[in-house]
């Protein structure tokens, strides 16, 4: 049968005590008597049916089972006191969590975050991925979602003013499969990402390519998987124009088509009503949306 697990105070005065072999100067840290340390321990000692010091004229010695018995206290006190600090210390500081779609924060927000972390070093922030037809994380603060920009129960702020257009590897048209019009298509493998409405049928229609087989080729739960394989040489993505900047920029991906055409769909920026009033969250969100905006006049 398993010994119940002594009292916190007293596996904090026997580690306190056992790193300076004394009980005063355990006292001293633990703002305690000496009276009340030696108490504690005698205790412990009781409940563990060991003695755990060796009680000297000069002072104290562990015995084989408190030098045994040390290290797994010593660690559990002091990954006890880490938590803490990480969770409730530096002045209670909230932590502002927001959910992202993981290619907005990679191929959007990532290069620009040094820019609020500057003007903000005070706040903390946690970031974690979505699957942005999912429900809202109870405790995320802000969250970041794809669609129309209605959600019930929640309000939104546009972020992003799209335009669609194919995006391949550099190597991939070549004068046996070329990319001149949008009936080259055809004879491409075109990377679907599922749950968006205005993907490669809406597209090929707008084109006036709507003859183009579009059910061919691979699908992906999100766009930052589909760029990566248009990256990689394997098909052609449709790519939202706010996303691939830097990536044809660098010349990782081209855009062989001209034919570009407005979304209705956006990411936005979704919240409760009631999580706004956090002053953290409300100086993300001016940010943010300034950013956004920015973005739009250029």
């Amino acid at each position: 049968m398993k010994k119940r697990l002594p009292p916190l105070n007293w596996l904090r005065a026997f580690e306190a005590a056992a790193r300076h072999l004394s009980f005063t100067d355990a006292a001293l840290e633990l703002n305690l008597t000496q009276a009340a340390i030696s108490q504690q321990i005698k205790a412990l000692e009781s409940q563990l049916g060991a003695a755990l010091f060796k009680r000297l004229p000069r002072g104290l010695e562990l015995t084989e089972p408190g030098l045994a018995f040390l290290p797994a206290v010593h660690d559990s006190v002091e990954r006890l006191a880490a938590a803490t600090d990480e969770i409730f210390g530096q002045g209670h500081r909230k932590v502002l969590t927001i959910r992202f779609s993981l290619v907005y924060f990679t191929h959007w927000l990532a290069p620009r975050l040094a820019r609020f972390r500057q003007l903000h070093p005070q706040i903390n922030l946690r970031i974690t991925s979505n699957i942005w037809m999912g429900e809202t994380d109870l405790e995320a603060d802000l969250e970041i979602r794809y669609g129309s920009g209605k959600w019930p129960g929640l309000k939104s702020e546009r972020l992003t003013w799209d335009k669609l257009f194919p995006v391949c590897s550099p190597e991939l048209p070549c004068s046996e499969k070329p990319l001149n019009s949008p009936a080259d298509l055809g004879h491409h493998q075109l990377l679907h990402v599922l749950g968006y409405e205005e993907g490669w049928g809406y597209w090929l229609k707008k084109a006036k390519a709507d003859h183009v087989d579009y059910s061919q080729g691979m699908q992906f739960d999100t766009l930052i998987s589909a760029l990566k394989m248009a990256e990689l040489g394997q098909g052609v993505a449709l790519a939202r124009s706010t996303l691939v900047e830097q990536h044809l920029a660098s010349g990782q991906l081209i855009a062989p088509l001209a034919a570009r055409f407005e979304t209705s769909e956006a990411f936005y920026l979704v919240y409760s009503p009631h999580k706004i009033v956090n002053p953290q969250a409300a100086a993300f969100a001016e940010w943010l949306t300034e950013e956004a905006q920015a973005e739009r006049r250029i």
